[in-house]
């Protein structure tokens, strides 16, 4: 799976204190989605599965997050997210099962800065939040660089190169962030990072 990721700058809302709207036509992926938000702490999260749905709902007034699958039924997911961030909505996220370049191309022309390759399959979707290690409090300052990276798009070389690496380094640094979050998927090491806010 892959996630497009919409950086604002926005600080992320506090653990309780924020409200989502899930927007994804695959149920067994909208339930892990929403799963995972109400287990960071979400207070509302409304689940809807086409762009029509989701406008009615939206309509009742701006939240804090929108999640969007890329390809929904009437029609595009990145541009609902486009349309909602214009409406006020802090933060978006575009979910996708492919990484075909003319999808992130247009993910980008939309407004959305990054992303993020996930290796878990939107067949069956982790249920993020699951299993977790030590926790983000446990993140080194040069782990939280390497994640803040990660966040930012960059492949493991680009890590590298920016932070004067080497590849094996940046691996490594991934494989102990990934103990300590409970986590290996790029994706969920990233929101749960954000969540906690020790990446942008």
């Amino acid at each position: 799976m892959t996630t497009v990721v919409e950086r604002t700058g926005v600080p992320a809302p506090r653990p309780g204190r924020f409200a989502a709207l899930v927007v994804v036509a695959t149920p067994a992926l909208r339930e892990a989605v929403a799963h995972t938000l109400r287990a960071l702490g979400a207070r509302q999260v409304l689940e809807v599965a086409t762009v029509a749905e989701a406008r009615v709902r939206a309509a009742a007034g701006v939240a804090d997050i929108v999640i969007a699958e890329a390809g929904l039924p009437d029609g595009s997911g990145i541009s609902l997210v486009r349309e909602l961030r214009t409406a006020g909505w802090l933060r978006g996220m575009v979910l996708t099962t492919t990484d075909d370049p003319y999808s992130v191309r247009a993910a980008i022309s939309a407004g959305v800065r990054s992303y993020i390759v996930s290796t878990a399959s939107s067949s069956a979707p982790a249920r993020l939040g699951e299993g977790r290690g030590e926790g983000v409090d446990s993140l080194s300052a040069r782990e939280i660089q390497v994640l803040q990276l990660v966040a930012d798009g960059k492949s493991n070389k680009d890590i590298g190169q920016e932070l004067g690496l080497s590849a094996l380094t940046v691996k490594s640094h991934l494989a102990r962030i990934a103990r300590k979050l409970g986590t290996g998927d790029r994706a969920e090491m990233v929101v749960t990072a954000m969540r906690a806010g020790a990446v942008a």
